[in-house]
């Protein structure tokens, strides 16, 4: 039954994991496309703001995840 239960918590810290990457990779990506644009357009930059929000709630999440598990 423990096994089970170690089984499981790696798979959901290996995919909280692969979400904050995903979630970086994206902001990067958009962060990129508002430095290379001209003027770029009040959607890409909301965009911009909603991946970067959404990468350090996920980072924020994982820190207070694998601390709480060190204690």
């Amino acid at each position: 039954m423990f096994k089970r239960k170690g089984r499981l918590r790696k798979q959901v810290n290996r995919s909280l994991m692969e979400t904050v990457n995903r979630a970086k990779e994206d902001w990067l990506r958009q962060k990129e496309i508002v430095e290379k644009s001209i003027e770029p357009h009040d959607v890409v930059l909301h965009e911009l703001k909603l991946a970067e929000a959404r990468y350090f709630f996920l980072l924020r999440e994982a820190r207070v995840l694998f601390s709480d598990k060190l204690s």
